[in-house]
């Protein structure tokens, strides 16, 4: 999976946070292709939510400083490695495809950090961390449907939650309030538009 990956990527600073290096798809199409799956390659791009969750980290690294964080759903491992990088004690990045395993290390590797990984659904688990983080995940209904319990159950047994979101289909219109606000670059291929207002939310 290194060679795959290694293959279709090339490392390249991410435009909203150049701070990070991601190993970035190449050819958007070429790669989804390959994979032979329905959904995209999640870890080979700086998404927007992710994007806009890294620099709002790196701008108040007090926030995940000194603390155990999870990055959910992680793909590249981008905000995983922001948190890293402003000094969390630990930091899981999570996903439930191998493949983003994979990358999530190389990309730890390229940055010089250390990242746990775990490739598994931890949805229906409790939460166990002092920092919840989720960029972008409300991108389909099943998926919102599953992770927004998880998400408030961590802010009930008193995490701190933050989620970065494009404004995507099916986020949650009530329930959070706003801590953030980027206008982030992003793929045209993937997004059909150069540039995404985000915002980073947070459970209230």
């Amino acid at each position: 999976m290194r060679d795959f990956v290694h293959h279709h990527t090339t490392p390249r600073p991410v435009p909203l946070a150049p701070e990070i290096l991601l190993h970035t798809a190449t050819d958007i199409t070429a790669l989804w292709e390959s994979t032979g799956r329905p959904e995209p390659p999640f870890w080979a791009f700086p998404w927007a939510g992710g994007q806009a969750l890294a620099r709002h980290l790196l701008d108040h690294p007090g926030t995940t400083a000194g603390k155990h964080v999870l990055d959910l759903a992680a793909g590249s491992g981008l905000v995983a490695l922001a948190a890293a990088r402003t000094g969390a004690t630990t930091v899981t990045a999570n996903d439930i495809d191998p493949l983003a395993g994979t990358a999530i290390a190389l990309n730890a590797e390229a940055n010089h950090l250390t990242v746990d990984i775990v490739i598994a659904d931890l949805l229906d688990t409790d939460p166990a961390h002092d920092v919840v983080l989720a960029g972008d995940v409300f991108y389909d209904r099943d998926m919102a449907a599953r992770v927004l319990p998880y998400l408030l159950r961590a802010h009930r047994a008193g995490a701190t939650v933050l989620v970065g979101d494009p404004q995507r289909a099916h986020r949650p219109r009530d329930g959070f309030h706003q801590v953030g606000t980027y206008h982030v670059p992003v793929p045209h291929d993937l997004e059909g538009t150069d540039h995404r207002t985000t915002l980073v939310w947070r459970p209230h």
